[in-house]
């Protein structure tokens, strides 16, 4: 039988798999610098010789001249032999050093740390029925989300996404009472909350950890229109005038349940938004690279958090507008528009007669 004519040769195979070895390894590296505190030493931009990082950083010497040869050869800094010394570029300082950059990374790749701090529970789970709950997994996880996703709450939200919405943002600037569902550790609803001061905003979830996080750093904010409660979110309560779920509803076990809930809970002319990990509208569209992580992460985190909850749908984040399309239908409603995207998300919105 021959093989598919597509099919990668051994070179391609082993170059590919030796590709992921060199990034897994620099992700490792990544993350050190992160908490080390190696990028905002080097933000500056001005060449630094080890021994200057070293004793900016505190660390030790010798450790910092191998991890900064390692980012050289991984070209996220650059090396001047002449003068013996390792320069930060401004595009790598505004993914690795700037948390308030769009493109900060940086933050959201310990959760990658915490992958593979479960992967033993995640291959155990793979073995067995699939479920590993939300709240099982190592804290790396819910601190790499929060700052996996906080660039585009803080650049994209507020500024493009609900913009796009039927009644754009005039209701939320009068004022409106808004649910965010699976608000984790609030950081969403937060941005909401400052951005409109006229409206009230309840965030809901199911972990426990999270909820006291978001209630400390909404307490330490000042902000007076937000609060938050541990709940199904299946359970809540409304009306609302509007409900949200900000990278959350492909996690949930049952998701058209919760969408008929809070269909039930919506005001008149209220609505649903939903953002969503961008995906492709086929899954053979969705092979390609920058998938990958996309899928791993759901491997190890979406997929078996909804395997673990009644309904145990198992959507995965790569389901993409035709899986979150049919979760509406399957609710009894039709009126689903995709309204807004960027290169990691895409936001629907949904409306009932």
């Amino acid at each position: 039988m021959s093989e598919h004519n597509d099919a990668p040769s051994l070179k391609d195979v082993l170059l590919g798999v030796a590709d992921a070895f060199a990034g897994a390894s620099t992700v490792a590296c990544i993350i050190a610098g992160h908490r080390t505190g190696f990028y905002r030493a080097m933000a500056h931009g001005n060449p630094m010789t080890a021994d200057e990082l070293a004793s900016a950083a505190t660390t030790n010497e010798r450790m910092t001249r191998e991890w900064l040869d390692q980012q050289a050869a991984a070209r996220l800094v650059i090396y001047d032999e002449p003068s013996d010394s390792y320069a930060l570029p401004s595009a790598a300082s505004a993914v690795l050093a700037d948390p308030d950059s769009p493109f900060w990374l940086a933050g959201g790749l310990v959760g990658v740390q915490a992958l593979y701090l479960d992967l033993d529970k995640g291959i155990e789970a793979m073995k067995g029925d699939g479920a590993f709950g939300w709240g099982d997994h190592h804290p790396y996880l819910f601190e790499g989300t929060q700052e996996l996703f906080r660039p585009a709450y803080d650049h994209q939200l507020v500024q493009h996404w609900l913009p796009q919405r039927a009644h754009g943002v005039e209701d939320l600037e009068t004022g409106i009472r808004v649910a965010d569902m699976g608000c984790g550790t609030g950081y969403s609803t937060m941005t909401l909350a400052r951005a409109f001061p006229n409206s009230t905003f309840i965030g809901f979830d199911l972990h426990q950890p999270s909820i006291d996080e978001a209630r400390r750093n909404a307490s330490e904010a000042g902000l007076t229109n937000v609060s938050f409660e541990l709940a199904a979110a299946d359970a809540i309560s409304g009306p609302f005038d509007l409900i949200c779920f900000f990278d959350c509803l492909h996690d949930m076990g049952d998701p058209v349940g919760i969408a008929s809930h809070a269909i039930s809970q919506l005001s008149q002319g209220g609505s649903i938004v939903v953002v969503e990990p961008f995906a492709m509208q086929t899954r053979t569209e969705n092979h390609y690279l920058r998938a990958t992580p996309r899928y791993a992460m759901s491997l190890f985190c979406c997929v078996p958090c909804s395997l673990a909850q009644p309904g145990a749908r198992g959507m995965g984040n790569q389901a993409g507008e035709v899986g979150m399309r049919a979760v509406f239908a399957e609710a009894g409603l039709d009126d689903f528009t995709r309204i807004a995207e960027s290169p990691n998300h895409i936001v629907y919105e949904a409306c009932p007669a």
